[in-house]
């Protein structure tokens, strides 16, 4: 499946939930994405092992793996971690230019590893996987842009990138999300200037009757002149309150931190710094 694929398939999960209270799909936990160059073989294997760090963060929940140094000795053998693999071609529908033959065009690479490989990896380095059902996260996102404020809904045209982007991070995180409709928002009294005063346990009441399990509160706004994204989470579970904060150069980076930290708290493996 292209990233293309999974982003338009959660998006229509997202919409259904806010709609009629079903469920977004589990995204693939030993799957992971990665754009290379050409379909040779060094490419391939240098896509390996940036997927497997990615899938090894997703299965275990812990965020702490990445850049992990230990995983220098998996990554060097990643390609006997995989169990397939397949290419979505970045410029599919434009022709081959002479001077660009396949070997130079971008493309989707999509690895598929080995549920046992991967589950022993991880405990060679005294991780076990996160085996627990994921809870379904409805996410609550406010976002301000200068003089432009919203929240994020699942349908319309305003925050099309920013729900596009957390779906991707959803994917890559092992996180599954869901957006309300702008019906739904509505519906429950949340406004951009009033979500940042309503509890965590609060939204998490309402999360549930949206068909999700718990509430993630985001507020991302943009500082013009460091140019970047200040990022606010609020999350409560089993009983505990979780705030943290981010600066993020993108609102990608945004939402992988912020999903990556989601990961975190839920899978036992502590709480993401405050910054």
């Amino acid at each position: 499946m292209t990233r293309r694929a999974a982003v338009a398939l959660a998006l229509a999960a997202m919409a259904a939930i806010g709609a009629a209270g079903r469920p977004a799909a589990s995204e693939p936990l030993y799957e992971a994405q990665a754009i290379v160059t050409g379909q040779g073989e060094a490419n391939r294997l240098q896509g390996f092992a940036h997927c497997l760090e990615d899938v090894l963060v997703k299965v275990s929940g812990d965020p702490g793996l990445m850049g992990d140094r230990r995983l220098a000795a998996l990554s060097a053998n990643a390609a006997q971690l995989v169990a397939g693999f397949d290419y979505h071609d970045r410029m599919s529908g434009i022709p081959v230019h002479d001077e660009q033959g396949t070997r130079d065009r971008p493309y989707d690479l999509t690895v598929r590893f080995d549920a046992a490989k991967i589950d022993a990896a991880l405990r060679s380095l005294g991780i076990e996987p996160w085996t627990a059902a994921r809870p379904r996260v409805v996410v609550f996102l406010a976002v301000r842009n200068g003089p432009t404020s919203l929240l994020v809904a699942a349908d319309g045209d305003r925050g099309r990138d920013q729900r596009d982007s957390l779906i991707a991070a959803a994917y890559r995180r092992g996180v599954p999300v869901v957006l309300p409709t702008a019906q739904a928002l509505a519906g429950a009294g949340l406004t951009f200037d009033r979500l940042s005063a309503v509890a965590p346990a609060r939204l998490n009441e309402t999360a549930r009757k949206l068909g999700g399990d718990l509430a993630l509160a985001g507020r991302l706004t943009w500082i013009d002149p460091s140019r970047e994204w200040s990022a606010e989470w609020r999350l409560a579970h089993e009983g505990s309150a979780h705030q943290w904060h981010r600066r993020s150069a993108t609102f990608d980076e945004a939402f992988r931190d912020a999903l990556a930290g989601v990961a975190q708290i839920l899978s036992g493996h502590g709480q993401p710094d405050r910054e």
